[in-house]
């Protein structure tokens, strides 16, 4: 993935894939500029993307894709400096490279990713679809009809400090299916589904896509979780971050095509939330599988 230097600014808002570049400054040590996801803080899914470029980066073996990750949101970032990524190579064995990464900011850990890659070969293969009708997919409403989400206007209209490091566009395009149409096709099972995709083309390797994929999956889950009890209007009084976040990547896609993101949130309780999702192509091939805890308490006095 191409790295660059990046000054001592943020980025101008020039672009997605400007959003993941880093510049690498050693062997195993890079930094970049998040956007935020609430006013002053670094949206999460933006420095998890930027975490698996940079342990992306460092795989040197061909062939070897990511196929997991787990992480964890220790801090809120900051979006008026830098964030710095260092890489720690535990293994790179036969088939199998692991990377660790922490983001690390005035000296702070905010966050840490373990990531796994392997070469793609064959073996046995089974999906069993959760939905209750086979051909669910052609019951999706088509993306060209949904009108496009703007996610930047909500984000204005919850923040209380002001919108310091909110970019000045969207970068990802979402179209969210209507609650009723989510309901007839999953009969419950979901409480979400959104069509997303990449704003601009994305370069060939498959690096671009995972990382892109990666910035898409925390864009709704802590809304799906949050649906359950008045949103993010009706529950303004709670504080809300994202905990922890894994992700498993199952077969090839692009991120600038349609992906239909599912999503469902099972449980809360004692402060925290859980939600998972599923990415699908058109056709209704599963590509990969996401889960997240969310903070969602009384503030503490």
């Amino acid at each position: 993935m191409t790295v660059v230097d990046l000054g001592d600014s943020p980025p101008p808002d020039s672009g997605f894939l400007e959003r993941l570049t880093l510049h690498r400054i050693d062997r195993d040590i890079f930094t970049g500029w998040c956007h935020a996801g609430s006013p002053l803080r670094a949206f999460g899914g933006q420095v998890a993307a930027q975490a698996l470029v940079a342990a992306g980066t460092t795989v040197e073996q061909p062939g070897r894709v990511v196929h997991s990750l787990h992480a964890y949101f220790l801090r809120a970032g900051s979006t008026t400096d830098h964030i710095v990524y260092m890489v720690d190579r535990p293994r790179d064995g036969r088939s199998f490279s692991t990377r660790r990464v922490r983001a690390v900011q005035y000296g702070k850990t905010i966050f840490t990713m373990s990531a796994s890659y392997a070469q793609q070969q064959s073996g046995p293969s089974h999906y069993v679809s959760p939905f209750p009708d086979q051909h669910w997919m052609t019951q999706v409403p088509d993306p060209a009809g949904l009108s496009q989400a703007v996610i930047l206007d909500r984000l204005r209209q919850t923040g209380e400090q002001g919108n310091d490091g909110l970019p000045e566009h969207d970068f990802v395009d979402i179209r969210y299916v209507d609650a009723e149409d989510v309901e007839r096709i999953s009969q419950g099972r979901f409480d979400r589904m959104a069509w997303v995709r990449a704003g601009q083309k994305l370069p060939d390797p498959s690096l671009f896509h995972v990382c892109a994929m990666t910035y898409f999956s925390d864009l709704t889950l802590v809304g799906t979780v949050l649906g359950h009890h008045g949103g993010y209007f009706g529950r303004a009084d709670l504080d809300i971050a994202s905990l922890d976040h894994a992700m498993w990547f199952h077969e090839p896609f692009r991120a600038d095509d349609w992906l239909l993101f599912v999503t469902a949130s099972p449980v809360s309780g004692g402060g925290h939330g859980f939600a998972t999702g599923q990415f699908y192509k058109p056709d209704g091939t599963l590509v990969s599988s996401a889960a997240q805890e969310v903070l969602m308490r009384e503030p503490l006095r």
